[in-house]
């Protein structure tokens, strides 16, 4: 009776410190086939993982190739998959991050599209799949900690902004597992960066009602900006408003209802009378109610000069008038879960922040009064 054919997966210690892996067939006489594919002999602990991936990769080759020599039905369904992984395994996952990135919209896009950017610049434009591996992504984690940034080659980026482009790159491995690119939750291994908790500025009530009187170059900027104090809403939201998103509840007043282009999450909040009223007069139900409203270097060197005639020294971007909006609720007493479901916090330690930003105001306060002793 025929000896069966066996391949085994081999090691043989090289130079340099690592180990070649190959192929031996018992066929009835025995050849090598070495695969190109290195470990590490004495491994960091950066290697670990790498040596662990390679290994894996050796061991699929392996039974792939004693499939071959075996050829029963039973390995026919596998084999199939597996030729459709390595086909998959082949193709560009920065190509794949692209076509994600061009389905985001306005200011989410432009985050994505920086992404890119880093993406592009880390990997020469191409990395496959198989190649997408948890080495690669901590690697691409420590590039962006430590990249100069396109906006100034002087410094590096922020945490804050490598954590932003680094969320989403692990979006887009978690979306690779769902569409069968990945053939395991790679996202779910890969640490995220950790946000650095950042001062957030804001404006006093007496700040704010300085604003309201003082004339700004742009009037369309101006509504959008005490609308915004009012309602804690972002501007990509407000940008994108519509009449029909308006509406009137007998006894209860007026009510917006939205979906949040940052989290995707629906919205019903209520807003105030006089927040209503810097809406103007409705038109078409379809309609953009701010019609013209835009987001630019132009744009905010208005509001920067706004800010300057009424005597403000704080630098106050847009985003800031959310923040007003959170601090001075909390400051007029009210309670910090109704703040967070105005804003739309999907999680209460969101909305805490803000109320470390009291507690620090308070503690200003006491400091105020002084007896002399």
């Amino acid at each position: 009776m025929a000896t069966k054919a066996k391949v085994s997966l081999k090691q043989k210690k090289i130079a340099n410190g690592k180990i070649s892996l190959y192929l031996e067939y018992n066929m009835p006489t025995r050849r090598r086939e070495f695969l190109g594919m290195y470990l590490y002999a004495d491994p960091k602990k950066t290697q670990i993982n790498y040596n662990k991936e390679t290994l894996a990769t050796a061991e699929t080759i392996c039974q792939m190739k004693q499939n071959q020599l075996d050829k029963p039905e039973i390995y026919t369904t596998f084999e199939k998959e597996r030729l459709q992984a390595e086909k998959v395994g082949n193709e560009n996952f920065v190509a794949y991050f692209e076509k994600l990135a061009l389905k985001r919209k306005e200011s989410n896009h432009d985050n994505w599209q920086a992404t890119l950017k880093y993406l592009k610049t880390f990997t020469k434009g191409e990395v496959k799949f198989i190649d997408v591996t948890e080495t690669f992504c901590n690697d691409f984690k420590d590039y962006l900690l430590n990249v100069k940034s396109n906006k100034s080659n002087k410094v590096t980026l922020s945490q804050n902004t490598a954590q932003s482009y680094f969320n989403k790159f692990k979006a887009t491995l978690k979306q690779a597992y769902k569409d069968g690119y990945l053939n395991f939750d790679l996202n779910s291994k890969v640490e995220q960066i950790k946000a650095v908790e950042t001062r957030r500025e804001y404006l006093t009530m007496e700040e704010l009602n300085r604003l309201a009187q003082t004339e700004c170059p742009n009037p369309l900027l101006k509504t959008v900006s005490l609308f915004s104090a009012l309602t804690g809403l972002r501007f990509s939201d407000i940008q994108k408003m519509v009449w029909n998103e308006i509406e009137y509840i007998e006894g209860n007043g007026y009510f917006i209802k939205f979906e949040q282009q940052k989290t995707g999450g629906i919205e019903t909040m209520p807003i105030s009378e006089q927040a209503y009223s810097l809406l103007g007069e409705p038109t078409d139900g379809n309609k953009k109610i701010f019609e013209g409203l835009k987001y630019s270097a132009h744009e905010n060197s208005h509001l920067a000069k706004w800010i300057g005639l009424a005597g403000i020294t704080k630098h106050i971007t847009f985003h800031c008038f959310r923040h007003t909006y959170a601090t001075l609720q909390l400051s007029n007493g009210t309670d910090i879960y109704t703040v967070s479901k105005m804003l739309g916090h999907r999680e209460l330690k969101t909305t805490q922040v803000y109320a470390k930003i009291i507690d620090a105001t308070k503690r200003e306060a006491t400091n105020k009064i002084k007896i002399e002793l």
